[in-house]
């Protein structure tokens, strides 16, 4: 079973990332990864030539996602949780989910 490591977009709070790291999910952030300032479409390039799966707030990613092969998306709408929440969620994902379940698939939370 491959566990996922998802792919924190600059768009969504470090402290999703953090939360995530301390409850031990594997988490690469945009910032760990030093790509901050990346286009979107660098951004689905690194994920996918790195096996993550990204988190993000940035609907680009939608239509991105019909055009480009990669590893997964989870779409979280920026208003809908709390950081709390959002982190409670991801981790039930990363729970139950293997990588190859995301494959080309866009999660929405």
């Amino acid at each position: 079973m491959a566990k996922l490591t998802f792919y924190i977009n600059e768009s969504v709070n470090v402290a999703v990332g953090e939360g995530l790291k301390r409850r031990g999910v594997k988490v690469i952030t945009a910032r760990d990864a030093g790509n901050l300032g990346l286009s979107d479409k660098e951004q689905l390039n690194y994920a996918t030539s790195k096996n993550l799966v990204i988190v993000t707030h940035d609907d680009d990613f939608l239509s991105m996602a019909m055009n480009f092969e990669h590893k997964g998306i989870v779409y979280v709408h920026q208003q809908t949780y709390s950081i709390g929440d959002l982190i409670r969620r991801l981790k039930l994902l990363w729970d139950i989910a293997e990588q190859k379940d995301l494959l080309n698939h866009v999660e929405f939370l």
